[in-house]
């Protein structure tokens, strides 16, 4: 579930909690979560590093080590990562455990075991993680110009909703979010890409740095399940500010006559105003 502004939202509290401390200490639980790579080589990765940054590209989080390695903790669908005092009680299902060098811990939870925590050599991301090498732009995190959105458009027959999930065109926009920018652009999610003129395109570019924009200041959506809060356990809110996604049957509060559907495209839900979106 964590799409990019939840994961903007983690990665501001590490830069807060994390930069600069030491990791002293590492435990792996389920080693499902080391999966790409093993138990022992996260704890020597670690160890006794020194974590210089918060990044993130699309959906990822990565921290650049002292040692000239990368930690990259990847939430996917249920994956928290928490700040907690060393000693505090812990969450079930706290797979990974960084103790620092200030008596705090992180920990990486995850109820459903999707995600991940690796250390990979940054110069060897293409072998060693190559979905992050595969990844397209980032559009908060890195230059988005709309010219840029414009040759991506043209040149796929894609329908807009699998184009805005295709990580390696547009990197951190999942679900969510895909439903909330082409109802703000006023587009139906199943046209064609390449079918949109210049001014709609410039319309799907503001929606999407808008609502992304706007979901990171107030920390992200937190839905029912309540799997995704930020490192201090805090939900976010913008799931208030939702316009179609999981509002099926209800009126549409943009344009007051058309009723939200609701459609599977590729296996995934997709919300829509029939009335607003053409």
């Amino acid at each position: 579930m964590p799409e990019l502004p939840e994961v903007e939202t983690v990665r501001r509290g590490l830069d807060q909690h994390l930069v600069g401390r030491t990791v002293e200490h590492v435990e792996v639980g389920r080693e499902r979560v080391v999966r790409r790579t093993s138990r022992e080589a996260l704890i020597d990765g670690l160890t006794n590093t020194t974590i210089l940054r918060a990044d993130r590209r699309g959906k990822y989080l990565l921290m650049p080590l002292d040692s000239g390695d990368v930690m990259m903790i990847h939430l996917r669908m249920s994956g928290q990562v928490l700040i907690a005092d060393r000693g505090a009680d812990r969450p079930l299902h706290t797979h990974v455990v960084l103790s620092l060098d200030n008596d705090t811990e992180m920990w990486f939870v995850d109820p459903r075991t999707f995600g991940e925590v690796v250390v990979y050599d940054p110069a060897n991301a293409a072998v060693e993680l190559p979905p992050i090498a595969r990844l397209g732009v980032d559009p908060i995190a890195e230059d988005f110009p709309r010219a840029h959105l414009r040759q991506l458009v043209r040149a796929t027959s894609q329908t807009l909703k699998p184009f805005l999930l295709d990580q390696t065109k547009v990197a951190g926009i999942g679900n969510i979010y895909a439903d909330e920018i082409l109802h703000r652009a006023r587009l139906r999610p199943d046209r064609s890409a390449n079918t949109i003129d210049a001014a709609a395109t410039w319309r799907l570019h503001d929606a999407i740095r808008n609502i992304l924009n706007d979901s990171i200041k107030v920390g992200g959506s937190t839905l029912g399940d309540a799997q995704y809060v930020d490192v201090d356990g805090e939900s976010g809110s913008f799931q208030n500010e939702h316009r179609v996604y999981g509002r099926t049957g209800q009126r549409c509060s943009t344009c007051g006559r058309g009723w939200i559907r609701r459609t599977i495209s590729g296996g995934r839900s997709t919300h829509y105003c029939p009335v607003c979106q053409h």
